[in-house]
């Protein structure tokens, strides 16, 4: 992997790298096809004297405690890649017509998911590597093989062959149960210091980041506690020692390459689904939509004289998608309002398999519940005509187009 960071958005999301992802030595719409996007945010909580209560409180554990236990499960990803590089003259100028291959480096975080030897870390830890190694917490290397990997959701498994009594799976939280000012933990290698610790709180619920081939990742928590490069793919706990999330990206806020109290991790619900996935089948698979949309609210609704407050607006349909050889119809007249721009004159999606859908996150989830080939049932207006609209989904591409 290279050196630089990958760039999310104008705030700069700055996966490390993606996020915290690997330090180089030597050197998404996901699940719906949906290029459209929102973010519910949840407010920023902090509790006085800077103590998590989570900490305090309960079965909670101290930060020793849940290091002591739970650190022998993270282990070190290092990677080594084949890059082409363009040599330059003695003035900076790159020799024109000539490359040169260069074998890069580069370390991460992951840790152990079963005694089966599965270890789960970031898919940009791990792009493009020609050989992966793992270390534990012992300082023992091995081999690893790649078993599978999600871009989608920037989650990939590897595999290595240790005897179970020399592994130490950590236990899986629940991460729908996570709220903001809860405690948490961050083990990983940033700049590769192997294991080290750092712990805040959730600090908000519900971003939304891209994933390296960017489609959009939903439900992702943001924390507090520091995360830098290398700390990709290690895992976020809470005060109880489960892992909530797994530390894939940073905010730079533009002005430096490191923390500025800005991370985000990929719930472990999320993960736990993909990588069920990658370990059975090698390979996830993602059911698309095939659209484009725009969630509107009772303001918007109003203005349009939509016969409803809620709903996603189609923007555009892809040709030869489900939503297309369903007949759905995409907006046809452009119109600015307050800085932003709509084209309204399309279908209107109101339920989708009798689910109220009142943004894309909601529609992108009902939609993730399936596969490729299956039905979706969708309630949508026309004008002011309520129709139903059966939907064949079909497979997501590699990348949104």
């Amino acid at each position: 992997m290279g050196s630089s960071s990958i760039l999310r958005r104008a705030a700069e999301l700055s996966a490390a790298a993606v996020a915290g992802g690997a330090v180089v030595l030597g050197g998404v719409a996901l699940f719906g096809g949906l290029d459209g996007h929102t973010t519910t945010v949840r407010e920023l909580v902090s509790t006085p004297g800077g103590v998590p209560t989570s900490f305090v409180k309960g079965h909670a554990l101290s930060i020793n405690q849940i290091y002591n236990r739970f650190a022998p499960g993270v282990v070190q990803v290092s990677t080594t890649s084949v890059v082409n590089v363009n040599p330059t003259d003695p003035f900076g100028f790159p020799v024109p017509g000539f490359q040169q291959q260069e074998t890069q480096k580069a370390l991460g975080s992951g840790f152990v998911w079963d005694k089966a030897g599965h270890i789960v870390t970031n898919y940009h830890v791990v792009q493009g590597a020609k050989t992966i190694q793992v270390s534990f917490s012992n300082h023992d290397s091995m081999k690893a093989r790649l078993v599978g990997a999600d871009p989608s959701t920037d989650v990939a498994v590897l595999k290595v062959d240790a005897h179970a009594r020399a592994l130490t799976p950590l236990t899986l939280g629940d991460s729908d149960s996570v709220r903001v000012g809860d405690a948490v933990v961050a083990i990983g290698n940033p700049f590769g210091l192997d294991r080290s610790v750092t712990a805040g709180i959730v600090s908000a619920l519900q971003r939304e980041v891209q994933a390296p081939n960017a489609y959009p990742i939903d439900h992702v928590i943001q924390t507090d506690a520091a995360i830098n490069h290398g700390n990709s793919g290690g895992p976020l706990l809470n005060a109880e020692g489960e892992v909530i999330g797994v530390n894939s990206q940073i905010q730079t806020g533009g002005t430096s390459d490191g923390n500025v109290g800005v991370g985000f991790a990929i719930p472990i619900n999320t993960v736990r689904t993909v990588a069920a996935q990658l370990i059975h089948n090698g390979k996830v698979v993602h059911a698309s939509l095939g659209i484009t949309g725009q969630p509107i609210d009772p303001n918007v609704a109003a203005l349009f004289h939509f016969p409803v407050d809620h709903g996603v607006l189609v923007q555009s349909v892809k040709d030869g998608s489900g939503a297309a050889k369903a007949g759905l119809k995409p907006g046809k007249t452009s119109v600015v309002v307050a800085g932003e721009s709509w084209l309204i004159g399309g279908d209107l999606i109101v339920q989708a398999d009798g689910q109220t859908i009142a943004s894309l996150e909601r529609l992108r989830d009902v939609i993730a519940a399936k596969k490729p080939g299956d039905t979706l049932e969708l309630e949508v207006y026309r004008g002011t005509k309520k129709m139903t609209i059966d939907v064949e989904l079909g497979r997501q591409p590699t990348s949104p187009q």
